[in-house]
């Protein structure tokens, strides 16, 4: 396999990330293709789908072994269940597929013509392997069953973040960053409300707790 691309987002670490694609649709990211393969011709038609398939690689969770359970944070990271059954990227080929939407398509002097997307669960850095069009007709199957995992988790905090420490993130995250928070990023088994987490969202570190179902910022600081 061959990285073709690579996708440039707000998350430089693992931690925020959403867990699923299309959960926080005002996330934007940019995917930029490797210098062999930015030619005009292979995206010729492209313009005209609103969603595509990424397939890509979980390049920080590849190991060499690997377990035929694991514990999905749906189920509060208590219970296991078959690896295959589930989206996690400690699999025996850590590849990844997530539906995003095409938000365009834009010609640039340093990269070619590179993809807006939104909606994308993926950290900065991340190599894609394949874009392919989502296909109304045929990738959303009416009926289908989701096992464990068949309403989306949603948003489950309210979110609190002082006027003063928003202003230090540009307005055009703003309601991202709502929704990376509102999604809740903590492990799910972890529940204590004195806690500051942290994570690195477009540029600056966002520390914020939880208590009483309210994720509150404490810090927004810029990072080195």
């Amino acid at each position: 396999m061959r990285v073709i691309a690579r996708v440039h987002s707000d998350f430089p670490t693992k931690f925020g990330v959403p867990r699923q694609s299309g959960l926080v649709e005002e996330l934007t990211s940019t995917l930029v293709f490797e210098p062999e393969f930015r030619s005009e011709d292979a995206l010729r038609g492209l313009e005209g789908f609103s969603h595509l398939w990424l397939v890509w690689v979980f390049h920080q969770a590849a190991r060499r072994d690997w377990s035929p359970t694991v514990r999905p944070p749906r189920l509060g990271g208590n219970a296991r269940m078959g690896v295959f059954a589930t989206r996690s990227p400690f699999r025996p080929n850590p590849i990844g597929l997530s539906a995003v939407r095409l938000d365009g398509m834009e010609r640039t002097r340093e990269h070619g013509t590179v993809l807006r997307l939104r909606g994308a669960d993926l950290m900065d850095g991340t190599p894609v392997l394949d874009v392919k069009p989502y296909l109304p007709y045929a990738d959303c199957v009416p009926g289908a069953l989701g096992g464990f995992a068949a309403v989306p988790a949603g948003e489950t905090l309210a979110v609190d973040i002082p006027p003063d420490l928003l202003e230090r993130v540009p307005a055009e995250r703003w309601e991202a960053l709502r929704g990376v928070l509102a999604q809740d990023p903590r492990p799910r088994y972890q529940e204590d409300p004195d806690r500051v987490y942290g994570f690195g969202f477009g540029g600056v570190e966002v520390r914020f707790s939880v208590a009483d179902g309210v994720a509150t910022v404490r810090e927004i600081l810029e990072r080195p």
